[in-house]
Formats: C-alpha cells, structure tokens, sequence
C-alpha cells in the first residue's frame, strides 16, 4: 500500500473524525488506482503507526470499509482490497434513496429522519425523492435513481392507483436492493417494514368503547392503500364492546393528498352527520393530518372537542405541532421503522440477505395521551 505520510495533509477534510478522514484517504487511494483489487493493507499496527492515528481508530476506518464492501477480511491471512472495489465506488455505493408520497407532514418527517441517521451511522448519504402519491412521478424518480446507480431504495409505494410491480422489477434486475416501508408491490418479493392497519382501528375502537362511545364516524381520503383495513379494524372494535360504525357514518375522499379541497369535504360531511338525530359521537380519521383539519372544522361548526364529539387520529410517536400535540393518536414509531429498512437495505447489499428476503417488521403501536377523546356525552 502507498504510504500513508500524506494522510494528515489533507485541509479538506481535517474537519472530519479520524476515522473518517483515514476511511476517505483510502478511498481516494483506490479511486486514483494507487490501491488495487487484490492488494493487502498492512496489519492494524502497521497502518496506526504509519497514519499516526490509534488502532481502535483504524478499526473504525476498516470496518466502515469492510461494510461498503470495499475491502475483505480473511481470518489467517489480512485484509484485502475487495476485487470489485473501484467498481462498487463508481456504483453509487453511498447513497441510499428513500422514495415517499410525501415528506411534509403526518409521520414522513420522522421516518426520514430515522431512515437518513441509520444510514449515516452505516457511512451512506441519503436522497430523498417525494412522489406526491403520484405512480408517474414515482416511475420517473426510480429511473433516475437507476441511472445513478444507488445503493438501495427504501419506498413507500404509492397508493391511487397502486404501483404496478414493473417500476420495481429493473431495480432487482440490477441488484439493487429494495425495502418496502408500509405496503408491499404486489407481485414483487423484498422485506417490508410496516404496521398493522388492522390493528390501527381496531386500537382506535377500543379506546372508543372504553370511554363509551358506541357510535362513530370513519374519515378518509380515499378507499386505495390502508384505507379499509382502518375502517375494518375500526369496526371489529367498536363491535367488540358492543358499539358499531355505521355505513352512513363512513365517508371516503378521492383525493390523494390531504388539501384545501379535502377539508371542505370533511366540513360538508361532517355538517351533515352532526345534524342527524343518531349523531356519532366519535370520529376517527387514520392520518394526523386529516384528524387535524376534522379538529378545526368541528371549531368552525360550534362543536366542542371532546365534550360533544371525540376524534382520534393516528400518527407518529414524534408528536410535533400545536395541534399534533393535542391530538389523542394511535401512533407508531416511525423513526425506527425508518432506521430498520436502512439496516436491511445495507444487510442486502452487503449479501447478508438476498434481494427477495420476505423478511416483514411490524412494529407495535400504542395511544398518545392527547386532549381529544373523552368520555361519550349522555
């Protein structure tokens, strides 16, 4: 290997961690061809004293690499660089991509702030492609992502109308390797990160009949994606206790995204059920965002959260927002389900687990200790 006496030269990145500067000297060493594939690394030792660095900083430096896949470690004989090195550098190797509906509200901030800090630890940048639930923009952001030949592509597939299983297969096809986060493509085999939608309304019941609600009403943008799972699970636990979700209490949007034109929806919908003599007492709407606009609708109709009518959202566990804060949730914790599909994207690419793993995470949900569900008004 070249020497390493230009290491600590290097004014350009003397900023970084030791360890990061000694991992990115090497790279540079491989990229101009003075390290080639095939080429051993001096011992531990050998490479501490030569950079002036510990060897517990040099561990880092390796193992860093080694999880890249740029070097190999062969037990009785030394570290190598891997045969494939420079071609895996010009790959894209570092960056992973998370592709998503959205990346302003409801839960998206938090798993991308789980998804880019996983990565980060795991030395990958992270690009983020917001495809507002749109299967066209979502088509035209995987081929770019192709063409730049990333690493791995965590995605939240869209849902109107659902993502055909053609805009994943050339990923896989180029062995890149691809983790669903929420729903899966149907047709295509990779690990999924999600929760269970059931389990979301029926939690969201439960809390309901605890509290003696036996009416609700069921708001939602629209019937693709988790849509009647919510509302089914919501039913079975609001049955469970005796309660029950009427038909005429179950209003679905056709948009996509939760706009101006929805909250209108909500408002006529909503001004219709209130006047009926079996009013719901409850409305439960599965997106934060949503069960926000319900909030401010149900304050322009005169009505008081929750002494006249409870409403339960669902969201992160990151509550964030004045009104996010207030809200009584079900939550899931979506920083981790995005630090989980990171550690499964590098896992495949270090060919730990092939690219069709049908590995599938569900996460546990709970209730957040909101102001918005009380008990049922007599």
């Amino acid at each position: 290997m070249p020497s390493l006496s230009k290491f600590q030269a290097q004014p350009e990145i003397e900023a970084l961690p030791k360890h990061e500067r000694l991992r990115t000297y090497i790279m540079r060493e491989l990229d101009a061809g003075r390290l080639k594939p095939g080429d051993a690394l001096p011992t531990e030792h050998a490479l501490a004293d030569s950079a002036g660095v510990s060897r517990n900083t040099v561990r880092q430096a390796l193992s860093a690499l080694e999880r890249s896949g740029l070097i190999s470690r062969e037990r009785g004989r030394g570290t190598f660089v891997h045969g494939e090195a420079r071609e895996r550098m010009k790959s894209g190797l570092d960056l992973f991509a998370l592709v998503i509906p959205e990346t302003r509200a409801g839960f998206y901030p938090s798993l991308q702030r789980g998804f880019h800090d996983a990565s980060t630890a795991l030395h990958n940048q992270v690009l983020v492609c917001d495809t507002d639930n749109d299967p066209f923009r979502q088509a035209d952001a995987l081929l770019q992502l192709l063409d730049k030949k990333v690493a791995g592509v965590g995605l939240v597939p869209t849902t109107l109308p659902a993502t055909p299983a053609h805009q994943i297969r050339p990923l896989h096809e180029r062995g890149v390797p691809v983790v669903f986060c929420h729903r899966r493509v149907e047709g295509i085999q990779a690990p999924l990160v999600s929760f269970s939608a059931l389990e979301v309304g029926r939690l969201a019941g439960h809390a309901l009949i605890e509290l003696g609600h036996r009416r609700s009403a069921f708001f939602g943008a629209h019937r693709g994606g988790f849509g009647p799972l919510y509302e089914q699970g919501l039913r079975e636990g609001l049955r469970a206790g005796g309660g029950d979700l009427p038909e005429e209490f179950v209003r679905f949007d056709t948009t996509h995204k939760i706009t101006a034109e929805h909250e209108r929806f909500i408002e006529t919908n909503l001004a219709e059920m209130l006047r009926d003599a079996s009013r719901p007492t409850a409305i439960f709407c599965p997106f934060d965002p949503e069960a926000e606009l319900a909030y401010l609708v149900l304050a322009r109709l005169g009505i008081k959260v929750p002494a006249e009518v409870s409403l339960v959202g669902f969201g992160g566990a990151w509550r964030e927002g004045a009104i996010t804060r207030r809200l009584t949730s079900v939550t899931v914790d979506e920083e981790e389900l995005g630090r989980r599909a990171a550690q499964l994207l590098h896992e495949m690419r270090m060919r730990e687990r092939p690219l069709n793993d049908g590995t599938e995470i569900l996460l546990p949900l709970s209730l957040s200790d909101g102001e918005t569900l009380g008990p049922a008004p007599a």
